[in-house]
């Protein structure tokens, strides 16, 4: 069964840290491009981050820039997003899809029609 696994969403302070996994099942992803996308209660779900399969290379929405940061690990066919000094506007449904164009273009990776495969999504919560 392909399916991708989300983990790692809770509760956390604002200033806080998570680590969102993506675990890729029945499936490799070797060739994807992995993006991370989010979705508010009442908003669009809106891109966050994208790491390429080609050559590794990441964009970030500017409202995440600097605080989170995207990684692969092929052998474990995983994709991680850190997520640091979070802010209460970081809390939603964190969802992580792939993009078997293999690339992240600047003015690409946050059209959710590229992506096909997506997983069921974790929940973040930032509050005091």
């Amino acid at each position: 069964q392909v399916q991708l696994v989300e983990s790692g969403g809770g509760l956390v302070q604002p200033g806080g840290s998570l680590r969102l996994s993506c675990a890729a099942s029945g499936f490799s992803s070797e060739h994807d491009a992995i993006g991370w996308f989010r979705q508010a209660p009442g908003k669009e779900r809106e891109g966050v981050s994208c790491i390429s399969s080609t050559d590794n290379s990441t964009q970030y929405a500017d409202s995440v820039k600097g605080r989170f940061t995207i990684s692969r690990d092929y052998d474990k066919n995983t994709a991680y997003l850190q997520m640091n000094s979070l802010k209460p506007e970081d809390t939603a449904v964190y969802y992580c899809a792939t993009d078997p164009y293999g690339t992240c273009w600047p003015d690409q990776f946050m059209n959710i029609r590229r992506y096909d495969t997506w997983g069921q999504g974790t929940q973040v919560t930032v509050s005091s």
